[in-house]
């Protein structure tokens, strides 16, 4: 038996040439919606003027409008002229675009998904996209069971030894565990959990990766990366726009269904996981799992978390409306716009530290980062007046927008007098390297295509995110309205005093 030949240029210890995607399709659900037109069908395009998709890489829109292949070709033009992140070049449009197909069709009609089968089939012989086919899911959650329910009906997920069905799932993975699960149990009925890739559009940024390299790579971090040195973690992701058009989305989800749920616990595993064995898909997902399941809210509830709606404000020279004056929304809503809860992650390099992750819209700036806070030094030498200006430690990750590291420490001040005061040593990605930052989903639909499941999360991942966050949305439950905060603030009060309590204060951004 001759051993089967293997391409050099595909080894992944290879550096000279990036990784490209074999033969493959994509096939859009809900081209029509803004994720497909301002993230995905940029990305796509990006990815090939990269040179990182197949030449024969075909991409299949399927939504309701009754639009030609031409048409939709249209609106992936308009999308990449308007967000591609890499410089429009004609001749790769020209060759991307010869893969576009469009199927009319609604989710419940199984014409439709016999015409999109026999499209695919199509474009494996005319394009050689081999029967691989990934079949990305940007619609609303209630959706998934259906697509999946017709795709096994249709015979396109169907696995087979010498081709791939993957599926891309958008968050929000249900809306409490019980759904998650159920949600999960449909899914796996049609595709193995191998074939499933739920999207983290977080794990697939730089910063967020740059955790792990910043952790494991380096011996200054890791030995004070424990509750001996750290005092407290904050992980902030803060947005200053408001919902404007997105109600009927987001009424009902609330801040901490929609970014705590997934985003920044995420982040938290990332940030107290132990060491992976390797960077592979199953260890890196086994050191997730562990810190997650030793995660929960800290007791009591109510002076532990805080939620609030912003109400109308300054937003910086701009006066702008409160949530409930927004259109879409009920007078009555109680759905929250900021949630700040504390959890702590009862392991040995953890134990007694607190974890604070808050989100909020309308607050003062747009920045997404992990702040670790270490211990107040023994002051010996010093008296209390040489060291009043002087606060904590902390090492800061910016994960968004200005991505870099920031370390915050104590230096004296010139002069006669021993005076100390905190100072900034800062990182900066974009001036410490000559090449740009891939878009996230870039390098996640990149991923699917060669089938890496590293960045996105597994079923056991999503359910223990629910079983931290379901004990928290239950006690709000029962707490009427969220507490109204104003807009350009950093959140209403009760967030402060959740903090002051456990004697902490909120990291000004």
């Amino acid at each position: 038996m001759t051993t089967p030949w293997h391409n050099p240029l595909r080894d992944k210890r290879d550096k000279r040439m990036p990784r490209i995607a074999g033969p493959c399709g994509v096939v859009i659900f809900g081209v029509t919606g803004d994720l497909a037109r301002k993230k995905l069908m940029p990305a796509i395009y990006d990815l090939a003027n990269r040179g990182l998709l197949p030449p024969s890489f075909a991409l299949v829109g399927f939504a309701r409008r009754d639009w030609a292949d031409e048409d939709f070709g249209q609106v992936v033009y308009e999308a990449v002229q308007q967000h591609a992140r890499t410089p429009f070049r004609q001749e790769v449009w020209d060759r991307l675009a010869e893969g576009f197909r469009f199927v009319q069709g609604t989710f419940d009609d199984d014409a439709a998904f016999e015409r999109l089968a026999e499209t695919l089939n199509k474009l494996d012989a005319e394009r050689g996209t081999g029967g691989n086919h990934a079949f990305y899911l940007s619609i609303p959650p209630k959706a998934f069971p259906v697509v999946c329910e017709q795709l096994q009906k249709s015979g396109l997920a169907r696995q087979q030894e010498d081709r791939w069905s993957r599926v891309v799932i958008e968050k929000p993975f249900g809306h409490d565990l019980a759904s998650a699960r159920e949600l999960n149990a449909v899914v796996n009925s049609v595709f193995p959990e191998e074939s499933v890739f739920r999207i983290d559009h977080y794990l697939g940024k730089e910063t967020v990766q740059n955790i792990l390299a910043l952790r494991f790579a380096n011996e200054l971090y890791e030995p004070i990366w424990n509750a001996h040195y750290v005092d407290h973690v904050q992980i902030t992701m803060a947005e200053d726009i408001g919902l404007g058009g997105r109600a009927g989305y987001y009424d009902g989800i609330g801040a901490a269904r929609d970014v705590i749920q997934n985003h920044l616990i995420q982040l938290l595993a990332l940030t107290a996981m132990e060491e992976p064995v390797s960077f592979g898909p199953h260890e890196l997902q086994a050191e997730k799992i562990k810190v997650l399941s030793a995660t929960r809210p800290l007791q009591p509830l109510n002076l532990t978390s805080a939620r609030g709606q912003y109400s109308a404000g300054w937003q910086g020279n701009e006066k702008v409306p409160g949530l409930l004056d927004e259109g879409g929304f009920s007078p009555d809503s109680t759905t929250e716009t900021f949630a700040a809860i504390t959890l702590e992650v009862d392991t040995r390099r953890w134990a007694g530290v607190p974890f604070f992750l808050r989100t909020g819209k309308r607050l003062p700036r747009r920045v997404t980062e992990v702040a670790l806070v270490f211990k107040r030094a023994p002051h010996l030498p010093f008296d209390s007046t040489m060291t009043e200006e002087l606060g904590k430690n902390a090492l800061v990750l910016r994960i968004q927008p200005d991505e870099g590291i920031t370390m915050r420490f104590g230096s004296k001040v010139p002069g006669s007098a021993m005076e100390v005061r905190d100072v900034n040593m800062d990182f900066s990605y974009g001036s410490a390297f000559a090449e740009d930052s891939p878009e996230a989903y870039e390098r996640l639909i990149l991923d699917v295509l060669l089938g890496e499941p590293s960045l996105f999360p597994v079923n056991a991942e999503v359910e223990l995110s629910w079983e931290i966050l379901d004990p928290v949305l239950e006690a709000w439950a029962g707490q009427g309205r969220p507490e109204p905060y104003e807009s350009g603030t950093w959140g209403p009060a009760s967030a402060f005093e959740m903090v002051h309590r456990l004697d902490r204060e909120w990291r000004r951004p």
